[in-house]
């Protein structure tokens, strides 16, 4: 099966989760990845590694040996206004990112067909490719370090799997003290999701009303309620925060198995990381293999009945 006939397949149920491989396709050499951005920031505050990244450390470990490195010794208030946080700087980095082909045709894909997209991404450069400006849907709850409920879309969504609505998981460019790097970040963001799942009378693990826990109003509602359609992720070991999202998602599942949805990690079939696909598969996520990047990116996979 082509992966664009298990799109069509499943084209009116899907939401999407989306890596930096979107960024990374047909880029100029390794200019939008993580890596390089970290390895351009390590070369003033950790210049004895010279722009690389040593072996044997994750990027989130990295990037908090990073954010050690960067702290000087405050001698007074004014000192410490003028510094820009790892994260500003990390977001000025990302400031000329621009939305490619593969962004636009995706993106006008799941506008169509009302479909949610979650990314780990920070950048805007799948909103910006269908002008989508930002929502809220609790202003009571917003906070600019876990904006949770903010979303990109073109109109108000009544709920988060309501529609067509661009989700980032890890944090955004908008709000740079949101953005999710380093193994710190990751484990404050397991206990804000924790919170969520299991404590309190509206929590997901009890199995109220599906519409009615405390992260309903967020992104969470669409990782445990539809099925996934996962590009463009590596899902290595580092990945902490999602991998233990699904985890907790498959629990989720087996608890209450009629509201348990499908999911799909798409990788080539040069990808040879038994371990994690192994992983995946006990968690409820079927491997999908394609020849090459170009079938998962190229416009002619996400091409709508009227082109």
């Amino acid at each position: 099966m082509l992966l664009r006939d298990l799109i069509q397949e499943h084209q009116h149920q899907l939401a999407l989760l989306i890596g930096n491989g979107i960024n990374r396709y047909n880029s100029r050499a390794n200019t939008n990845s993580w890596d390089a951005l970290l390895s351009t920031l390590a070369k003033s505050s950790l210049p004895e590694l010279n722009g690389k990244l040593p072996e044997g450390i994750s990027l989130t470990e990295f990037y908090d040996v990073l954010e050690l490195a960067s702290r000087r010794p405050l001698k007074n208030s004014q000192t410490s206004k003028k510094l820009p946080s790892l994260q500003q700087q990390f977001c000025q980095l990302m400031a000329d990112w621009k939305p490619a082909v593969q962004h636009q045709s995706i993106t006008r894909w799941a506008r169509h067909f009302a479909c949610p997209i979650l990314t780990t991404n920070f950048e805007h450069t799948l909103s910006e490719s269908v002008q989508a400006p930002a929502f809220v849907t609790s202003k009571n709850a917003f906070t600019d370090f876990y904006p949770w409920e903010t979303y990109f879309s073109n109109s108000k969504l009544d709920h988060p799997c309501g529609g067509f609505g661009i989700w980032h998981i890890n944090g955004m460019q908008k709000y740079h003290r949101s953005i999710r790097l380093g193994l710190t970040h990751y484990m404050g963001s397991v206990e804000r999701a924790r919170a969520r799942l299991h404590k309190g009378s509206k929590r997901l693990s009890a199995g109220g009303a599906i519409n009615d826990w405390e992260g309903a109003n967020t992104w969470l509602q669409i990782l445990f309620h539809k099925p996934l359609l996962i590009i463009g992720l590596n899902l290595a070991e580092n990945e902490v925060f999602l991998r233990w999202l699904l985890i907790e998602r498959a629990k989720y599942h087996k608890d209450f198995p009629d509201r348990a949805q499908a999911a799909w990690y798409v990788h080539t079939q040069h990808e040879q990381d038994l371990g994690k696909l192994y992983f995946l598969k006990a968690v409820g996520v079927d491997s999908f293999c394609v020849p090459d990047y170009s079938s998962i990116y190229d416009a002619s996979t996400w091409r709508l009945e009227a082109d």
